[in-house]
């Protein structure tokens, strides 16, 4: 059985780090077979940037394709291809460098 570190500290009052919680569990006779870390993403966020969209217009070849023009903080602003879905929720953004 799986148990978040996260969960326990809901219920209890924890100051120690996970691995020392895992000793005292198996003090106690609960037998930890591991520590390991849970990201939701994997990977994490590494490489996502987060920019201001300056322009966007019409791909001349595609139809649910955008030509979108990012500054995300460099001194040349940033050109996407941007394919729309999801009603404009949700984009894929990929770089024409």
């Amino acid at each position: 059985m799986n148990i978040s570190y996260n969960w326990l500290k809901q219920f209890l009052n924890l100051k120690d780090s996970a691995e020392e919680i895992a000793s005292i569990l198996t003090e106690l006779g609960l037998e930890v077979e591991g520590i390991t870390d849970f990201q939701s993403i994997k990977g994490g966020l590494k490489g996502i940037v987060i920019g201001k969209v300056k322009s966007c217009k019409k791909h001349p070849n595609a139809d649910r394709l955008k030509i979108t023009t990012v500054d995300i903080g460099l001194k040349e602003a940033e050109k996407l291809v941007l394919f729309i879905l999801l009603y404009d929720l949700v984009a894929l953004a990929i770089s024409m460098r």
